[in-house]
């Protein structure tokens, strides 16, 4: 069976959880389609989700899809990751552990602001992308302008694979499916495939994912498109978020070679005590996790977000970092709040928590107001804390603008040392460069 994890990312609003709802409907796991304007869609687990109408938390669906065209049985883990600016963090660790992305775009706003980030990230990463264009039942919404539009922000690679694709227009995005074009006028499908999983082509598909328009071709693509990434002949995982469920430490992994069984001892010492594989908001226990699954392990204490384990390194440094500074008040004590906001920083290792000990105050970094409220409602409903928040300062960097020179001596019992430190600015963007 061919497994594979596909995110789901998009500017808020533009239907991403509306899409996720339908290929779970179409694919049979739904016997009932929720929305979520009616705040009942499968995916919008928490109450705060539900509320709001927009995805907070990367949640994870499970579905199956039967040998077809060719292809085997395929498993796919989607992952829906919030589309709103304020809790893109969330977004870009679900990017550490994909296979396969799908990046919706609206048909009537198109390419936004948020848009173009999520495709940089997707570079940065180098996963592979679909791009569903949708809501064009809409009026306004016209497949040639978007794919136009695509076109010219993302590349030549967008190609209309709605029908069968212009070879032409594949022919432009790689040399050996030119060669193959003007050989036989049509590309091999492992081609296309090979192109797509090195990021030269990006199937875009049209639809609309609240009449289901569309989504049985996006289907198709997913399971004939897509290739087994590589996998580590040992055992490797890639933990990516850290959460609680009742009381339990969840550490969530995606798993990339060898088998991970429950009681297994993870690299580092720690058991898993369980292995949850859920479906939205309920999961069913299973004995062991296959390369390509997506699990929650209880029993981990000490891991985090970004973290490899056995043959699988370590993710990169987030490249989204907030941009606010808030100083938190609450009438509880210091280290009863330090200790909550530890417990949330575990989980969200951007919030960035300090004390200042000069000040006797505790800060947070946050991207914005609507993660400011969310924080301040999950800081009393699992803790019990009324917290309010100063007016938020904007973080900034300091960079060196001269070359300057420190010296230093340290001189213990009959030893003597001397250093001289030279800092220079670097080119922009070049980082810290030791010498």
């Amino acid at each position: 069976m061919k497994r594979l994890v596909i995110g789901l990312l998009a500017h808020v609003d533009s239907g991403k959880t509306t899409l996720a709802e339908g290929l779970l409907y179409r694919a049979g796991v739904l016997r009932k389609l929720g929305r979520v304007d009616h705040r009942d869609a499968f995916l919008d687990t928490d109450s705060q989700e539900r509320a709001r109408g927009i995805t907070i938390f990367a949640k994870q669906a499970v579905l199956t899809l039967p040998a077809a065209d060719g292809c085997g049985e395929t498993a796919l883990t989607l992952l829906d990751t919030p589309g709103h600016v304020d809790f893109s963090a969330e977004a870009e660790r679900a990017l550490q552990v994909l296979d396969y992305a799908v990046l919706v775009v609206s048909g009537t706003d198109g390419v936004q602001a948020h848009t173009e980030t999520l495709w940089k990230l997707l570079a940065r990463y180098r996963v592979p992308t679909f791009v569903f264009v949708n809501k064009m039942d809409l009026p306004g919404a016209d497949a040639a302008v978007r794919l136009r539009e695509l076109r010219g922000r993302f590349g030549d690679g967008c190609v209309d694979f709605s029908a069968v694709p212009d070879p032409e227009a594949l022919a432009l995005c790689s040399e050996p499916l030119m060669n193959e074009v003007l050989d036989t006028g049509t590309p091999a499908p492992e081609t296309v495939i090979t192109a797509i999983a090195r990021r030269q082509v990006f199937p875009v598909f049209f639809g609309a994912a609240l009449r289901l328009d569309g989504l049985d071709g996006l289907l198709r693509g997913l399971q004939t498109l897509t290739r087994t990434p590589p996998q580590w002949p040992e055992f490797g995982a890639r933990v990516f978020k850290i959460s609680e469920d009742a009381g339990t430490r969840l550490t969530w992994l995606k798993v990339t070679g060898g088998v991970l069984h429950v009681k297994d001892v993870l690299p580092g010492g720690e058991k898993a005590d369980a292995l949850r594989l859920y479906n939205g908001g309920k999961f069913r226990l299973v004995s062991e996790a296959f390369p390509g699954m997506v699990v929650a392990v209880a029993g981990p204490a000490a891991t985090r977000p970004g973290q490899g384990l056995g043959a699988e390194s370590d993710a990169e440094t987030p490249l989204l970092e907030p941009v606010l500074n808030y100083r938190i008040d609450c009438d509880a004590d210091a280290h009863t709040v330090l200790k909550a906001l530890q417990t949330l920083e575990d989980e969200d290792p951007q919030l960035h928590v300090n004390w200042r000990d000069d000040l006797g105050e505790v800060h947070v970094q946050l991207m914005g107001e609507v993660q400011l409220e969310i924080l301040q409602n999950i800081l009393q409903d699992r803790f019990g804390l009324d917290v309010t928040f100063s007016e938020g300062g904007i973080l900034y960097k300091e960079t060196l603008t001269t070359a300057v020179e420190g010296i230093g001596h340290y001189e213990p019992l009959r030893h003597y040392a001397e250093v001289h430190l030279l800092l220079e600015p670097g080119a922009r963007g070049s980082g810290v460069q030791l010498a």
